[in-house]
């Protein structure tokens, strides 16, 4: 089976609030998704979230801790993604590659539908609130 490595960013706003995005193309399209992508040869995982997420969204990100690793099997491969707490260091949001986006509060987190394994993100989310 095919394994694609990719980075996921969970920006955070300064209410508290995490941004979720919505699909704008290929086999998943509409689906919801913490916006990231996959990492290039040479490159880190920092490095990739930055990159990725210029790309994506038009604006400079910091990258914080590490939130988690999701191990996810997809019909047609097999997804590592490596997700990280970020937030936006400048520029205006433009969505260059997704539908839709919104931020959603620690009550809202279950309003979208998720992607199968970014679900794994969401209750990781979850668990660290309720600590």
């Amino acid at each position: 089976m095919k394994h694609i490595e990719v980075v996921a960013a969970i920006i955070r706003d300064g209410c508290g609030r995490v941004l979720a995005t919505q699909r704008g193309y290929g086999d998943m399209k509409d689906g919801w998704e913490f916006p990231g992508g996959k990492i290039e040869p040479g490159e880190s995982p920092s490095e990739a979230l930055k990159r990725e997420i210029d790309e994506e969204l038009a604006v400079t990100i910091e990258v914080g801790g590490k939130l988690c690793t999701v191990e996810w099997d997809y019909p047609a491969f097999h997804l590592t993604m490596h997700c990280y707490w970020c937030s936006v260091t400048a520029g205006h949001m433009s969505l260059l590659e997704h539908e839709a986006m919104r931020w959603l509060t620690a009550d809202e987190l279950w309003s979208v539908d998720w992607l199968p394994a970014d679900r794994e993100v969401v209750k990781r989310i979850e668990e660290i609130k309720e600590s």
